[in-house]
Formats: C-alpha cells, structure tokens, sequence
C-alpha cells in the first residue's frame, strides 16, 4: 500500500474511532441527565418551594431535557445510505467492490468529517446546557432550603 493510501485509511479510522467515542460520550451524558432529572423529582417532592425556587428548578429542567433531545437528535440513525450498513443497502455489488477498494475512501473520509463536526458541535451544546441547568437546579435548592431574600 502506497503512503498516501495508508495516510487516508488511518485517517477513516480515526475519523470513525472519533464518531464512535462521541456517540459513547452522547450515552454516558443521556445516563446522567437521566439520574439527574429522577433525582431533581425526588428532591423536589420533598422540599418546601418557593417561587423563586420553581422558576430557577423549572427553567434548570427545561435545559436538562433539551440537551437530552439535542444528544437524541445527534445519535439519531441516518438511513439515507452515506454511511455504513444503508449505504451498502444502496449500492450494487461493483460499486461495492469499487467502495472497499478504496476508491471512494477519500469521499467517505470527508462525508464522515461533516458528520462528525455535527455530532462533536451538539454534544458541546447539549454539555454546556446540562451545565447550565445544573446550576440552576442547584440554585433552586438553595433558594428552597434558604429562602428568597
């Protein structure tokens, strides 16, 4: 195998490997927020809370499950055959044949960098929203626990 051609197999490969950790991160974030909204219910049931406590939970929550949808909606299958199983749905055997021996390879490696820059670019925003109602989640309960002032 030439260099070049090598160049660009390891560079599908970590462009995968790439997709691959960041749809792992998306799971780990959507366990958390999970928890983390059950938690908020049960907390919230048991404490006195004021109004400036259910603004500051209620808006902390609405973050919570936007970020959630933000990390479905980047995970979200792609069944219009770019990329993986459907596109081999969608091809004839010689374009199979002509697909795994490389010659296209350089098209996927650019097609699978779009898709990973999309995936990396809703996880920031779905991370930086779970920070955010995070800390208004907590917010809600320190204003319960001391009161507005």
């Amino acid at each position: 195998m030439s260099a070049p051609a090598e160049k660009l197999t390891a560079a599908h490969a970590e462009v995968k490997a790439e997709i691959t950790r960041t749809d792992t991160k998306t799971g780990l974030l959507l366990a958390f927020i999970g928890a983390v909204l059950a938690g908020a219910w049960s907390v919230a049931r048991d404490l006195p809370l004021n109004l400036a406590a259910y603004l500051a939970g209620g808006l902390g929550l609405m973050l919570l499950v936007a970020a959630a949808g933000l990390m479905l909606r980047s995970t979200r299958p792609n069944l219009r055959g770019r990329h993986g199983f459907p596109l081999w749905a969608t091809l004839t055997a010689e374009e199979i044949t002509t697909t795994l021996s490389g010659g296209n390879l350089a098209a996927d490696v650019a097609a699978l960098s779009r898709l990973a820059v999309v995936k990396f670019t809703a996880l920031r925003r779905a991370v930086d929203l779970t920070m955010t109602g995070g800390a208004l989640l907590i917010t809600a309960v320190l204003l319960a626990l001391g009161g507005a002032a």
